[in-house]
């Protein structure tokens, strides 16, 4: 029964449904699983206590019998460490913040677990979602399942470890710049990251609250459109937190327009990319020539990496700067030096980055005119060691800036949508991203074409054992 755990959500949803496995059998298994890997992988920075969560899953088994089942009734949820869930900690992956206990469920959590999810607890994440190699002076690495002694990636590497290494099937991710789709990329998960405002994205701490989105990171892509189905529409908690689509993106997933228009960049004219992942990437999207118009797309968007990481940070600094009086000395070095660069922001910098970002605004605008979609590699190189460092040059090439998010930060700092697909495997057998990105709010576009490459190219029953 243990294979069960590795399973997409909507067969274990199934499974659940037609009593061929109980809530408390589910939630059993999960325990388990989490004690046989949390050793190696490491996915998780808190585990509920295991009666309470055994109570939530008898009471899941009584809706189930009286055929009062909600669309997730009874499967263990993980929830990302920058997310609150009401009474447990959410400590940020930071030593300062590891007694802050929430007063409640976030929006996302709220309406997971209102459809029926039971968390079983929080999953890694490094120092304030920072960098997308996931570790902290709190919980230490978390692991890839391919291979352990690489990082799973960030920041919802934890959660992205849990997915694939068959601990949980539903749990919570964000992205401010690449962290859902990175570590979905490196451990070969789908990984979606919404229209900004798609999800209401609600918190305290408003960690890049202009280009950060929640999203789902699962084993298949009718998992992901499962999740969004039952988390997106406004709330007035989120100002920018979008109406309803008035769709389901699970009921048109296969739904998929003839005749597209797409578009594919191999570098978006500044990435860096691994000689082997560029062919595999470049070989997948060749799958979109069948019935489609493909096309080679020339040049890219302004370079704004550092900028990014700025606005990030000077964002994260108005909420924490308060603390580092007394605890500076507790937080990270690489997390502080960020936020000493934030510390030199000025009106004339916020004004060459908002002109910055107005230039890429103008230039998806084109691209959008002219395609339905975008392909790209999602990652230049494999999953780097579990505690790093980055690569600072591939193939004697050095790494731009932008380096491992060099394709995913352009489409936070313009809010379009984008997930990436399970393209192949690298000659180090590690897993590789291909990402299709779609124009503003168009989410069913992209979920449509990344079940049109998973239908001719399924990766659901391959999964580090």
């Amino acid at each position: 029964m243990t294979d069960l755990l590795f399973r997409p959500l909507t067969e274990q949803i199934d499974a659940l449904a037609q009593r061929k496995v109980s809530p408390v059998e589910l939630l059993e298994l999960t325990f388990a699983r989490i004690e046989a890997t949390q050793g190696t992988l490491n996915a998780f920075s808190l585990v509920r206590d295991r009666d309470t969560v055994l109570a939530e899953a008898r009471a899941a088994e009584e809706r189930i019998a009286a055929g009062n089942a909600r669309p997730l009734e009874g499967i263990p949820l993980g929830v990302k460490d920058l997310e609150d869930v009401e009474g447990l900690v959410t400590s940020h992956g930071s030593v300062p913040f590891k007694n802050h206990v929430a007063e409640r469920d976030s929006v996302q959590v709220a309406r997971l677990r209102a459809a029926g999810a039971i968390v079983v607890g929080k999953t890694n994440t490094p120092e304030f979602g920072y960098t997308a190699i996931t570790k902290n002076l709190l919980f230490g690495a978390s692991r890839n399942p391919w291979n352990p002694d690489r990082t799973p990636g960030g920041s919802s590497g934890g959660s992205a470890a849990a997915i694939a290494g068959g601990v949980v099937s539903l749990a919570t991710g964000s992205d401010g710049g690449g962290s859902v789709r990175l570590p979905a990329s490196f451990t070969g998960c789908f990984g979606h990251k919404p229209s900004f405002g798609r999800i209401p994205n609600e918190s305290d701490l408003w960690i890049m609250n202009d280009t950060s989105v929640q999203g789902p990171i699962t084993r298949t892509v009718a998992d992901a459109a499962l999740h969004l189905d039952l988390t997106v529409g406004p709330h007035p908690y989120d100002p920018n937190s979008l109406p309803h689509p008035g769709v389901s993106y699970r009921e048109v997933l296969d739904d998929l327009p003839s005749g597209l228009r797409i578009g594919w960049s191999g570098d978006l004219g500044f990435a860096v990319v691994q000689s082997d992942i560029a062919e595999v990437a470049h070989e997948a999207m060749h799958f979109f020539e069948k019935g489609h118009h493909l096309e080679a797309l020339a040049g890219g968007p302004p370079l704004l990496g550092r900028e990014w990481g700025l606005v990030g940070g000077y964002d994260l600094l108005s909420s924490i700067a308060h603390l580092l009086p007394e605890h500076e000395d507790e937080f990270g070095r690489a997390f502080m030096k960020g936020m000493h660069a934030a510390r030199k922001m000025t009106p004339e910098i916020w004004g060459q980055i908002r002109r910055g970002r107005e230039a890429l605004n103008r230039w998806c605008a084109d691209v959008f005119d002219h395609f339905d979609l975008l392909l790209t590699p999602t990652i230049p190189f494999d999953p780097p060691p579990a505690r790093g460092p980055f690569p600072e040059e591939v193939e004697g090439k050095p790494q731009p800036i932008a380096g491992v998010a060099s394709f995913t930060i352009p489409f936070n700092l313009s809010w379009h949508p984008a997930a990436t697909v399970r393209a192949g495997f690298s000659k180090a057998g590690l897993p590789v991203g291909m990402q299709i990105v779609g124009p503003r709010h168009r989410d069913d576009l992209v979920l449509q074409a990344a079940r049109a490459f998973e239908r001719e190219r399924p990766w659901a029953d391959h999964w580090p054992q």
